[in-house]
């Protein structure tokens, strides 16, 4: 009768985890911490400052106080509710819209895909002074063309109360293309089985796009709503070429108030400015986002 064997077990290696990995995350990290974090702590001290190019006096929460008691401010934070929430919403309903139609059966497709995302690469300065120009009241191709058709325009830029919305609207024109990309990319990534399994069972145009379309492309659009509703929170170039927040303060934003203090010398008080717009920002967008995500994974 054979014996079996008896094996001496083999010693197990040691597997040590190389730090060659780690390597790449160095570059991103210096990076991060020059340009984001070491500001960001900064601007929050000098926020309780009275600081100039020469000397930094501690005022503590001196700058918040006048700040608060800008009499322009309560427009300001209104208008920035109005324009980032209208900017974002339109922003989501154009760039689905625009995506269905470049996804679909269309000749030059490519050409318009370009034409279509062209205004993301001009500079926003540019396209400022370009619809400045287009919408002025008298001599503007806009109301001119209006005119021929018999519509007499408003005064875009000028009238109190067509001013924010109608920066709202070149705002949607200049970034709608990158909503309509990030929805190509989310229709792009449905599978097909959906549809051609929703054909069989007789579903219509309408029936896809509601109950397959739309809940599928989810994340896309909690990609849009995100970034653009980060955006128009903070926006100011488009709205300083434009209305430089007039007439008036009716187009004002936190932004160009915070700009305006800059302007008048009161560095300290721009910078408590810019704190508050960082804490109102994050404030908005961190339990959208959350919600955003959520609904998504309850899905």
């Amino acid at each position: 009768m054979a014996q079996a064997v008896a094996t001496k077990p083999q010693p197990t290696r040691r597997s040590v985890k190389s730090m060659y990995p780690t390597w790449f995350y160095i570059p991103a990290g210096v990076l991060y911490v020059v340009l984001f974090a070491i500001p960001t702590f900064a601007s929050f001290y000098f926020a309780f400052t009275r600081w100039s190019l020469q000397d930094v006096e501690f005022t503590g929460l001196q700058n918040f106080i006048t700040f608060f008691s800008e009499p322009q401010l309560r427009t300001g934070f209104t208008n920035t509710f109005i324009y980032g929430f209208v900017t974002s919403g339109l922003k989501v309903v154009f760039g689905l819209a625009l995506a269905l139609l470049l996804t679909g059966q269309l000749m030059a497709r490519g050409y318009l895909r370009s034409v279509v995302f062209f205004p993301v690469l001009v500079s926003a300065i540019g396209v400022g002074i370009t619809f400045k120009v287009l919408m002025d009241p008298f001599d503007g191709l806009i109301n001119s063309s209006l005119e021929a058709i018999g519509i007499t325009g408003p005064a875009w830029l000028t009238d109190p109360q067509w001013a924010l919305y109608s920066v709202a609207l070149i705002d949607v024109w200049k970034g709608v293309g990158i909503a309509t990309l990030i929805y190509i990319a989310g229709l792009a990534a449905i599978p097909q089985e959906y549809y051609e399994a929703a054909k069989v069972d007789g579903a219509g145009g309408w029936k896809n796009f509601w109950h397959i379309t739309l809940p599928l492309v989810r994340p896309a659009t909690a990609t849009v709503v995100l970034l653009s509703l980060i955006g128009g929170l903070r926006s100011f170039d488009l709205i300083w070429a434009t209305t430089r927040g007039g007439p008036g303060f009716t187009s004002d934003v936190i932004a160009s108030v915070i700009y305006k203090q800059y302007q008048a010398g009161f560095y300290g008080l721009s910078t408590a400015g810019n704190v508050v717009l960082f804490i109102v920002v994050t404030a908005i967008v961190v339990p959208v986002s959350y919600f955003l995500n959520r609904r998504e994974v309850e899905r």
